[in-house]
């Protein structure tokens, strides 16, 4: 759903949430779980609507934001930043554009409580409140697109682990733990350079990395209760979790 489009920012949410707008921001809010999990999303972007040659966002670029959320350990995700749509994970929402797979490449901060296991590199935190990056090469998504007609062996755990494996050798990823208290105001900051990733709290350096995604990028601000997980032993799950209603809520937004 669609409601109101600002500054080129489109607040989207499934049944039941809502994204409004305040005095100097946006509150997006999910409800509690139902007994069936339905997924629930809250988001406001600007890439939805738009092909990924289209995408809005280049180095050299800068965001910066207060956000703060209801409680700290939400089940589920939430976040603010750069991506690129990889997998079309919400393929037809909002009128969204149909989207083949593609590799991820990423410049935001990022929360994901357990089970979510959403790094490749055994380095990189699997859930938890990150800033980080990801920098995949850029493959034509018409060559990656028959690798989904393997997904089915997914479930063997020994494939699993081996494909973890190659994927690793070809995803980077950098990241830092965020300690700032989620629940209390925060300036939150990425800029986005031609030769590196800089990202800052409260004006201070939280990870410089070369790790920097292939551009064009979307942004995107959102909390939901979905999971994901991949782990080293090839475990490979998704899904949606049981959790309170909960909000992001976010002020004083630049890009630069």
């Amino acid at each position: 759903m669609i409601n109101h489009v600002i500054n080129g920012l489109a607040p989207r949410h499934t049944p039941g949430a809502s994204v409004n707008r305040t005095a100097n921001g946006w509150k997006l809010e999910i409800p509690a779980s139902s007994d069936n999990l339905e997924y629930c999303l809250a988001q406001v972007d600007d890439y939805v609507p738009l092909s990924r040659g289209r995408l809005l966002h280049s180095p050299p670029w800068t965001l910066s934001l207060n956000a703060r959320v209801s409680q700290a350990g939400l089940p589920g995700t939430w976040g603010f930043g750069l991506w690129n749509d990889p997998f079309g994970l919400s393929l037809g929402f909002g009128g969204k554009a149909r989207r083949l797979p593609t590799l991820p490449n990423t410049a935001w901060f990022i929360y994901a409580s357990p089970p979510n296991w959403l790094s490749v590199q055994d380095s990189i935190p699997a859930h938890d409140f990150i800033a980080e990056a990801i920098k995949s090469p850029s493959i034509p998504s018409i060559l990656l697109a028959p690798m989904t007609l393997a997904l089915p062996l997914m479930i063997i755990r020994p494939v699993s682990r081996l494909v973890r494996r190659l994927v690793s050798r070809v995803i980077r990823q950098d990241a830092a733990l965020v300690s700032a208290g989620v629940t209390d105001w925060h300036q939150y900051s990425v800029r986005w350079l031609h030769e590196k990733l800089e990202y800052r709290i409260d004006e201070v350096p939280i990870l410089q990395t070369r790790f920097f995604p292939a551009p064009p990028l979307g942004l995107v601000i959102w909390i939901d209760n979905q999971y994901a997980a991949w782990d080293p032993r090839g475990r490979f799950a998704s899904g949606t979790l049981e959790h309170p209603a909960a909000w992001l809520e976010i002020s004083e937004m630049k890009m630069m």
